[in-house]
């Protein structure tokens, strides 16, 4: 954007300067063409009074002789016709083309005493010319050669001058349209990134009211948008883990209750209803568990992201080898695989693999993972393994069951869905979502992809360290 805005203003400081350097030195050229205009047309008026004298007197001694002198000072010709004869100095002959025209126009008593305007590069010279005699009658006619150099010479170094000062006037101005670019951006810059960082992370630091008065007033008004949109955030995530938090107590004390009245039943009737005021309540359990998770998952979430930005205060993750931490997850969850029918393989990498995570928060995901695969996919098999990649390590948990479809891989990880076919089965829709937070707080992604023939594959890309 700083490109953009500095270009226009250059072409317009170019343009400004090109502008009145284009005045002055047409105004100069003007300027200089008047006064040799007149010097030009005094000194041939004066030949002319000296050329009506010498008809008068048929005397052209005095007339020859200031001819020869003005021809000799400034290096110009000069041409006087008189009825019986034509005098001449520095040149000028009478049959050429310009001298021969402005004698005709004369002779008709047609003066011509216009000097074209003077310009620096051209050559050559111009003739003015006018007629002498009475009132009723042309006597003669009085051709001046104008020699233009001196004043091209002289308009040269006006443009010399003129281009100088044009070269520092577009230097300062654009050394003003930068300052002024920076002065106005700068602000913009720092809004944008404190947009992007409160994106991120939830929160922002305090934006320096500098710029523009519109700039600093939307300064003040990002920040404490931003103050108040962090607050509501944190609150909300407070709220949301202080109420899953709280209700864990009387949810404790009514299943202990529950405990107490099934051993007072005695009937089958009676005992099922209690099973399944006890599912609902375990059902219950659950969620408040998966919301907590969630709360923490996403807190760490925007914790990471503050990382990322640089805030190393908010950054858990270590550079570990992922291996013993997948290890040790297979074998917690081999207990349930096995009550569900299910065997999970843990297949080593070929080489040591190193990656940038809070261990707890792998093993974490690792567990919410298998959990799945084995709750999901029940008399099926199960495999871990690590694969590297570009920049990192991959996990990547498979299973052989009936997998998802396209649109539900992509809506896996919104809060509480769960995919139409496994409605039947225990659970709350949050375990996905934790995961891909998870991810997300140490710099990772979870993908979901197809299995070939059938089947799910979990990828959780995570960064390598410092030699991957």
């Amino acid at each position: 954007m700083k490109v953009r805005v500095l270009g226009i203003l250059s072409v317009i400081a170019v343009l400004i300067v090109v502008t009145v350097s284009s005045v002055i030195l047409t105004s100069a050229g003007r300027e200089l063409t008047q006064e040799v205009q007149i010097n030009r047309v005094a000194a041939l008026n004066r030949f002319a009074q000296l050329a009506n004298d010498a008809s008068a007197d048929y005397d052209t001694t005095r007339l020859q002789r200031e001819m020869d002198r003005y021809s000799e000072l400034y290096g110009e010709g000069v041409l006087v016709r008189l009825q019986d004869r034509t005098l001449s100095s520095g040149g000028l002959d009478a049959d050429a083309p310009g001298t021969k025209d402005a004698l005709n126009r004369a002779s008709l008593n047609l003066n011509d005493t216009t000097i074209g305007t003077v310009h620096p590069f051209d050559t050559g010279t111009d003739v003015i010319s006018r007629s002498f005699g009475t009132a009723s009658q042309v006597l003669g006619e009085a051709v001046l050669e104008v020699n233009l150099d001196a004043a091209r010479s002289r308009l040269r170094e006006r443009w010399f001058v003129v281009g100088l000062a044009a070269v520092a006037m577009c230097a300062l101005l654009l050394l003003a349209a930068a300052r002024l670019t920076g002065w106005v951006l700068r602000p913009v810059h720092r809004l944008s990134k404190a947009v992007h960082q409160l994106e991120a992370t939830g929160k922002t630091s305090q934006l320096p009211e500098a710029g523009p008065p519109e700039l600093r007033e939307l300064s003040r008004s990002f920040t404490a948008m931003a103050n108040t949109l962090s607050e509501s955030m944190d609150s909300q995530r407070r709220l949301i883990a202080d109420t899953s938090h709280q209700l864990r107590n009387p949810v404790g004390a009514l299943r202990l209750r529950i405990d107490l009245l099934q051993l007072e039943l005695r009937n089958a009737p009676e005992k099922a209803a209690a099973e399944g005021v006890v599912a609902e309540l375990e059902r219950v359990e659950q969620m408040l568990d998966g919301v907590l998770k969630l709360a923490a998952a996403e807190h760490r979430a925007v914790a990471g992201a503050a990382g990322a930005q640089g805030d190393s205060e908010h950054s858990r993750q270590t550079v570990i080898d992922p291996f013993p931490v997948l290890q040790g997850e297979v074998e917690r969850a081999g207990p349930a695989a096995k009550l569900a029918g299910s065997t999970i393989t843990l297949k080593p990498s070929e080489s040591p693999l190193a990656i940038r995570c809070d261990p707890d928060e792998l093993a974490q995901m690792i567990g919410e993972l298998l959990a799945n695969a084995i709750k999901y996919v029940p008399h099926g098999h199960i495999t871990v393994a690590m694969t590297p990649t570009k920049g990192g390590a991959a996990v990547e948990i498979s299973d052989d069951g009936p997998g998802l479809s396209d649109e539900q891989r992509t809506a896996s990880t919104i809060r509480f869905w769960r995919a139409p076919q496994h409605s039947s089965i225990p659970g709350n829709g949050l375990g996905m979502t934790i995961v891909e937070r998870l991810a997300e707080a140490n710099g990772g992604r979870l993908s979901l992809e197809a299995r070939e023939p059938h089947g799910l594959t979990a990828r959780l890309e995570l960064q390598g360290g410092p030699d991957a």
